[in-house]
């Protein structure tokens, strides 16, 4: 009896303090949040895998129908940021409503698009309306939630965070495959609906301050679009039209200059600016955004790298290369919880570095890559991919944002999420000017060594034109085989070029976190800000 009560006593000491407990209301009002954030960045790549039926669907051109992506991360990069400001005025719950529906009847349009010019439209709406819904989840995190249960909530948004973007051409390429691109937007309306119902009904984190509508600064937010807008735009359209020698780019480039500067002034003078860069004097919040921004660069640049190389190279269908590119996604899915276990017996720090490195491995094993390459070649450097993507995103969260004021996370979270985008744009951007340049230099030497004096060369025309005999000119249609064959061979080597230069600028990216203060120790709730 006596050890029934000792054992009762001790059980009631180790019970939680009510404050540390999770309401089961909070938790489930989460989870809801958490799709509506997974279905708002899942939208950016899956369309990326059906361009063609949707260009072929709307009788658009190759340069209009590239704005389908375009315009959803336009939209999205000038509304990430303005979500801190309206959150505080409009409160998480009626934010995230407007949102979630918002997005829902936006998808609802596109799948209706009847015109190009429609489609870019309603995408443009659909990503400005969703977008509140990504910073609202990562500040309700570390605001709803006491410190001691991050472990088991940052997971969830890393994972979100790093897995939508991963198998949205999976998804994409499924969808299109087995239905038609229409479904891409359709599938969003259900989940939606129930999402926008769900925050109403359960969303109680905070009340309203309607009282900052009146002070909304309207020259900020111009500003700021053309800033950002502009922004986007160039690092997109870029590298395929020589950037500056382009009149549309080098316009969008003197806009966002003078932007730039009419929006850092506006921030830093305004009484209710609406965006609050002061964030940014807190070290490791500031730290934690180079870092995201860097983490984008890799997490959007592979995205796009691996699924281009497939389509180019091997020839893959859009369902193919979906299930090529799973194996991130399922890893990602695997270390989100191991990741979680981590972050209460490891210094972050450690984790983050190790995150980089791994992802450097895996972009070094790719730097041998042929045209031969396929699953099982692949499967390795996917895996350490995935592993040091999760390895890196969640710590990099909870160092960002666990520590900062409750009154300051609403606002940081748009700022840091900004980063994670920008720095997708830019990674994109140079990466495409890294193939194109790097293909046209290989070009240049491959061709310079495929003469006559070079007996492979020379046998393997030979070999084309005895394989082409009785189709016509035999002789001619070997040389345009052996330049196609050139060609491929030049676009393989840039892309083991670019992976080179990612594996490098990881594994330098992974000494930044000696500049991060120690965060506290996350099993004890230690060094809480709140």
């Amino acid at each position: 009896m006596a050890n029934a009560t000792t054992a009762s006593a001790s059980m009631m000491n180790a019970a939680p303090p009510a404050s540390e407990r999770i309401q089961p209301k909070r938790l489930f009002a989460f989870i809801i949040m958490v799709f509506g954030m997974f279905m708002s960045i899942l939208d950016i790549q899956i369309v990326s895998a059906s361009l063609t039926d949707i260009q072929a669907g709307l009788s658009a051109s190759s340069t209009e129908v590239s704005w389908v992506q375009t315009a959803y991360l336009i939209a999205e990069v000038i509304a990430i940021p303005l979500s801190g400001f309206l959150s505080r005025a409009l409160g998480t719950r009626l934010l995230f409503a407007i949102s979630a529906s918002g997005f829902t009847f936006a998808s609802l349009l596109c799948g209706f698009a009847s015109s190009i010019e429609q489609m870019i439209l309603w995408r443009a709406l659909q990503g400005f309306l969703g977008a509140g819904m990504i910073p609202t989840v990562f500040a309700s995190a570390y605001l709803i939630f006491p410190r001691t249960k991050f472990h088991i909530v940052a997971p969830i948004i890393g994972l979100v965070a790093t897995l939508a973007p991963t198998v949205g051409p999976t998804v994409g390429g499924f969808i299109t495959d087995m239905m038609s691109w229409h479904w891409l937007f359709f599938i969003n309306v259900v989940p939606g609906i129930i999402i926008t119902i769900g925050v109403l009904a359960l969303i109680d984190f905070d009340q309203p301050n309607f009282a900052l509508l009146e002070r909304f600064d309207w020259w900020g937010l111009i500003f700021m679009a053309g800033f950002l807008g502009s922004l986007e735009y160039v690092l997109e359209e870029g590298p395929q039209y020589e950037w500056l020698q382009d009149t549309s780019v080098a316009v969008c480039a003197g806009i966002g200059f003078v932007s730039a500067i009419a929006f850092f002034w506006r921030v830093l003078t305004a009484e209710e600016p609406i965006v609050d860069l002061y964030a940014f004097t807190n070290r490791n919040f500031a730290v934690g955004c180079v870092l995201q921004f860097c983490i984008g660069i890799g997490l959007y640049g592979l995205t796009y790298m691996y699924p281009r190389y497939l389509a180019e190279v091997r020839g893959y269908s859009a369902l193919m290369i979906g299930e090529t590119m799973f194996v991130s996604g399922i890893t990602m899915f695997l270390m989100a919880p191991v990741v979680g276990r981590l972050m209460l017996k490891v210094d972050l720090r450690y984790i983050i570095a190790f995150g980089l490195v791994t992802f450097a491995l895996g972009s070094w094993q790719m730097t041998w890559i042929t045209r031969d390459y396929d699953f099982y070649e692949l499967l390795l450097p996917q895996i350490l991919r995935g592993i040091g993507m999760m390895c890196a995103m969640v710590p990099t969260n909870n160092i960002a944002l666990a520590t900062l004021p409750p009154d300051r996370v609403k606002n940081a979270s748009g700022l840091f999420n900004l980063m994670r985008n920008l720095g997708g744009a830019v990674g994109l951007a140079v990466i495409n000017q890294v193939l194109n340049d790097r293909t046209d230099l290989h070009i240049s030497r491959l061709h310079d060594r495929v003469t006559w004096g070079n007996g492979t060369a020379v046998e393997t025309l030979n070999m084309l034109s005895q394989r082409l005999q009785g189709m016509g000119d035999s002789a001619v249609m070997a040389m345009k085989q052996l330049s196609q064959i050139v060609h491929r061979q030049a676009v393989v080597m840039s892309y083991g070029d670019a992976f080179f230069m990612l594996s490098l600028f990881y594994v330098g990216l992974s000494l930044l976190v000696l500049l991060v203060n120690k965060p506290p120790s996350m099993a004890t709730g230690g060094g809480d800000a709140h």
